[in-house]
């Protein structure tokens, strides 16, 4: 992998003091927020970036309370997030917005892929590996619903699947029963 590496720079934020480091993957820049007293077997959370609920507060999933609980469990653990570039299960923001306008008008979330052109998840989580060896890290606790993640990690060893379960709402609730139902998210 071709994968450039930025310095390591302060991050005090409203869930903790981290130190933060940028993995450039072609035109991919990864985020990796981690605690400062960083724990060899750390609880670590692969969260791929939504714009739409991190940033904005969207309600139609539960990325942003997932990310804040993830922050807030890695200042308590010693442990990191890893803030994948991989919008809207990596079909990009722009065919992100699509898909809601066709789940506007009655597809489900996977449906609504399909009709793009694109699988029901087109991540991939490579990078994973190589910024946890990069971090001298060869076993952790994934914090996850999504067995995807747990199979697609490959060559660290995962001791403990830590369960990620957000409050639903009017909202997401179709949203979170096709993750469970159709992609085998464990909620």
């Amino acid at each position: 992998m071709n994968i450039e590496i930025s310095q390591v720079a302060n991050l005090p934020s409203k869930f903790g003091n981290f130190k933060v480091k940028a993995f450039k993957e072609g035109d991919k820049e990864h985020l990796v927020i981690y605690s400062e007293k960083l724990s060899q077997t750390p609880i670590v959370r692969v969260h791929s970036e939504c714009l739409t609920g991190d940033a904005i507060g969207s309600l139609k999933c539960d990325c942003r309370d997932q990310l804040e609980y993830a922050l807030t469990l890695a200042e308590q653990t010693n442990g990191m997030v890893i803030y994948l570039r991989q919008e809207g299960r990596n079909i990009g923001l722009f065919n992100k917005i699509n898909a809601y306008a066709l789940q506007d008008n009655g597809l489900d979330t996977i449906e609504a892929n399909h009709q793009l052109g694109f699988n029901a998840d087109e991540r991939t989580y490579e990078v994973v590996t190589f910024i946890l060896h990069h971090f001298n890290i060869h076993k952790i606790k994934l914090l996850t619903n999504n067995p995807n993640k747990v199979n697609s990690i490959s060559d660290i060893e995962i001791i403990e699947r830590i369960p990620i379960i957000m409050k639903s709402n009017e909202h997401n609730e179709d949203y979170l029963n096709i993750k469970k139902d159709k992609m085998g998210h464990i909620l």
